[in-house]
């Protein structure tokens, strides 16, 4: 929505900061199979760096897609919502809208398909502690998840992703080959017009069973870092390539919890704690797939190094 300005011509509600030349010189090295982002578009912190004045986080929300998709180094971004609640088509429709032909969403499927056992959390209510009917049911997926954003995103839809929580081994199938077995029919009965990719946060899921199941699919993996989960090396030595698509969450710094991660660099505003190594270990899996002809999807999150903006910069910078 626009607001109407002093002369009755229409101005955005939140607009972008002008890139800088050295900024757009940077865009153009990189990789056109290549696609930055972060895990959202609506922190008021990154006033400055991507955003005119100070919007607040409620107007970043509503209306600071289409600044955020102006930043030369942003061609991607991650959709967090939708893993809490799913939304729909018209949602997904006026984002797609809002964003240039060769941008890209990742998109988190509701959590009612990857969740076993809800967890002792307020927010399920009744629910928690309790078995999930809805864990891997392909049609409830296809009909609240898949159906609405492809639908409404269509050619913007990057990858639809599958992020499994940390769960007890008794709920997945009690071994990582039972879990893959499920895993590989569930993947294998939802509609093909969309690209997938699975992301675990328990390390005993991965394994030749599991890479298999997303092999056989055409499923690719979500390369993550993440507490409980091995390195990116490790990853890929077990997964291998990991599917069609090289998908990367670089989610936190190693040895912090997401609090913690928080309570340190809130409010986003700079990088706070750089981390190198994992700056490294990214560039080398998108590296590889630039040299395999991979299309890669990499997003960061704030409770990486303290602003993802920042470090999208810097990973490019690496890259270039």
């Amino acid at each position: 929505m626009d607001q109407v300005g002093l002369f009755g011509t229409a101005s955005p509600v939140v607009s972008a900061c002008p890139a800088a030349p050295s900024i757009k010189a940077l865009a153009e090295k990189l990789s056109a199979t290549t696609r930055l982002g972060t895990s959202s578009w609506t922190f008021p912190g990154w006033a400055g760096r991507l955003y005119r004045g100070k919007p607040s986080a409620d107007a970043l929300t509503r209306h600071g897609l289409p600044a955020y998709s102006q930043h030369p180094l942003l061609r991607t971004v991650g959709v967090d919502r939708t893993f809490y609640k799913p939304v729909s088509v018209d949602v997904y429709d006026a984002w797609r809208d809002q964003v240039p032909s060769d941008f890209r969403f990742l998109v988190k499927a509701h959590d009612h398909v990857t969740t076993a056992r809800f967890p002792t959390h307020a927010r399920f209510g009744k629910l928690a502690g309790t078995l999930n009917p809805r864990f891997l049911d392909p049609a409830y997926a296809a009909d609240v998840v898949v159906g609405p954003t492809h639908t409404g995103l269509r050619d913007r839809l990057g990858v639809l992703l599958f992020q499994f929580p940390p769960h007890a081994p008794r709920d997945l199938g009690d071994s990582p080959r039972a879990f893959a077995i499920r895993l590989y029919r569930f993947l294998k009965a939802l509609p093909p017009d969309a690209r997938y990719a699975v992301e675990v946060r328990n390390e005993w899921c991965l394994g030749k069973d599991y890479a298999g199941a997303l092999r056989e699919s055409g499923t690719s993996h979500c390369f993550n870092i993440h507490s409980g989960m091995p390195s990116l090396a490790v990853q890929r030595d077990i997964v291998g390539s990991g599917g069609p698509q090289r998908v990367v969450r670089w989610m936190l710094r190693p040895g912090l919890s997401y609090q913690e991660a928080k309570a340190q660099f809130a409010p986003f505003n700079r990088l706070a704690s750089e981390d190198s190594a994992s700056r490294d270990a990214v560039a080398v899996l998108i590296e590889e797939a630039q040299s395999l002809g991979t299309e890669s999807l990499v997003i960061i999150n704030n409770k990486a190094e303290g602003c993802s903006p920042a470090s999208v910069e810097s990973l490019a910078k690496r890259l270039a």
